[in-house]
């Protein structure tokens, strides 16, 4: 059975042009990109074009929202996206399909479900395959900004540890984007954004993420914006 799912969407085209931080976290993720990968929650496609290269073997985009699928497959269609890619509507509890490579792009804190939904996405990687995680850090940061677009939670690297499936062991979790943290800090705490503002978004992208990259070494990725985890299965 194939389900539907309509969510918000709109921090997607907000937050499409933010350069700086999607070369900043692709480049984090993109050595344990392998094989046959499957992209939960494809959104509008942005990260497929931004960490898809188009040397994996297979590539499908699995995205539940009505509106986004018929724009993912006129992007496959059209040949926008890389010509390894292929669209399945639904959620991971549909597929059967075994891969190399899962990955969970701003996409875990919108599932209710998310240790059933990590369980689940366990159960189709290969030996020696990658989940891969990027998620908002922190449920002190949590603002009306991420109940607008419906986040569940923010994650600490305890909950993610926590809902870690038995036969995946970790390969990193770290904290990114130091001084971002505390931009969300002071809109959690004073602005209470449900929005942040075109303007706001290239500001953070353009002069706080390159300070943020120094800053995160210094720090040793000890807290940030954003957590990346990353699991494999065990051969």
């Amino acid at each position: 059975m194939t389900n539907s799912i309509t969510y918000p969407g709109e921090e997607l085209v907000l937050f499409e042009k933010a350069k700086n931080w999607k070369t900043y976290f692709s480049n984090q993720i993109k050595p344990f990109i392998k094989g046959k990968v499957l992209e939960v929650g494809a959104g509008l496609g942005a990260t497929t074009k931004l960490l898809n290269d188009g040397s994996p073997e297979k590539w499908i985009l699995l995205e539940p929202d009505e509106r986004m699928s018929n724009l993912l497959q006129k992007k496959i269609i059209d040949k926008e996206l890389p010509a390894n890619c292929s669209f399945q509507k639904g959620i991971i509890q549909d597929l059967k399909e075994k891969f190399d490579t899962i990955i969970y792009i701003d996409v875990l804190e919108h599932i209710k479900a998310d240790t059933e939904e990590i369980n689940s996405a366990s159960t189709l990687l290969n030996p020696e395959g990658n989940l891969i995680v990027l998620a908002p850090a922190f449920n002190i940061l949590y603002s009306p900004f991420d109940n607008q677009i419906g986040h569940y939670r923010r994650y600490s690297k305890k909950m993610l540890r926590a809902i870690k499936p038995e036969k995946l062991y970790q390969i990193k979790n770290h904290y990114y984007d130091t001084i971002g943290f505390f931009a969300a800090l002071i809109n959690r705490l004073f602005l209470k954004q449900k929005y942040p503002t075109e303007k706001q978004v290239q500001l953070w992208d353009k002069l706080m993420i390159p300070i943020s990259k120094i800053m995160d070494k210094i720090f040793f990725h000890s807290f940030g914006k954003s957590i990346i985890c990353i699991w494999q299965k065990s051969g």
